[in-house]
């Protein structure tokens, strides 16, 4: 395993989709508006209307959720004020699985615009013909797209817990983010998102005409995302400790099929047939 050539395919890969103005767009935006707009008004809203009209915030809406939590929220929650609670409980827990867009939007990116982004551009042939065996080639363009999901989730991470812990101080009187289920979700779900990203991406990149195609389909992975919320919103798979580590070991076990079938299925006289 030449981790030179590996490298170098990675390097040349985040290079050509930095150019891609399709792919850096959302790329920015998005997490712009998951770690910035969406918590502040999530935090600043409630608080500017309890001030304005005078009256004690209400949970009233959230009542019939709030009964249906684990008791280790409900512990977590317990002596919080109405608005307190409404910082904790949105930020801390609800919001936790749309952070799981993050990374398999970007690696869905990248891997996209893998092998589909090279025909587009004609680099393909040069690179099928470049001395790397298929392993070479295909972890080359793993580590393309998985590094930069995880850099890009982990760094959001970090912008939304500052500006959580800081539009959320007025009325939490102290820093409390992050809560306990989101250390598991960034070091073992967020990978295995990424991974499920890229996987699914590579395989349909190598058999589609074009990055918009690709990735349309690539990104329909974000129905298991929307699932986990759902779940999430209506108390009936919420993102406890315990919850996460299984979802993530369930995505790593899909992971592992997808990236057999990759490499068992992946030839390069296919793509040459389709230059």
């Amino acid at each position: 395993m030449n981790w030179s050539l590996i490298w170098a395919i990675a390097r040349k890969d985040l290079k050509e989709v930095s150019q891609n103005k399709a792919a850096v767009a959302p790329a920015v935006i998005v997490p712009v508006m998951f770690v910035v707009v969406f918590p502040l008004a999530i935090l600043l809203l409630p608080q500017a209307f309890s001030s304005a009209s005078g009256n004690a915030f209400s949970l009233q809406e959230l009542e019939g959720l709030l009964q249906r939590m684990p008791p280790a929220v409900t512990q977590a929650l317990a002596g919080l004020s109405p608005l307190q609670i409404w910082v904790v409980f949105t930020t801390g827990y609800l919001f936790a699985p749309m952070f799981l867009i993050l990374p398999l939007m970007m690696a869905s990116i990248v891997a996209s615009d893998s092998f589909v982004g090279e025909k587009e551009r004609k680099t393909l042939e040069g690179l099928l013909y470049s001395p790397t065996s298929d392993a070479e080639l295909i972890l080359g363009k793993i580590v393309a797209s998985v590094l930069p999901a995880l850099a890009l989730c982990w760094a959001s991470f970090v912008v939304y817990g500052i500006v959580v812990n800081l539009a959320g101080l007025p009325v939490m009187g102290r820093m409390w983010f992050p809560t306990a289920p989101w250390w598991p979700l960034m070091l073992w779900v967020v990978p295995s998102v990424a991974t499920l990203g890229m996987a699914s991406a590579v395989i349909i990149s190598s058999r589609v005409g074009t990055f918009m195609e690709s990735y349309q389909l690539s990104a329909s992975g974000v129905v298991l995302v929307l699932a986990l919320m759902a779940g999430q919103v209506t108390g009936v798979l919420f993102l406890s400790v315990p919850v996460a580590f299984l979802v993530g070991l369930a995505v790593w076990v899909v992971d592992a099929g997808l990236l057999w079938v990759g490499v068992r299925t992946f030839s390069r006289n296919r793509l040459f047939s389709r230059l």
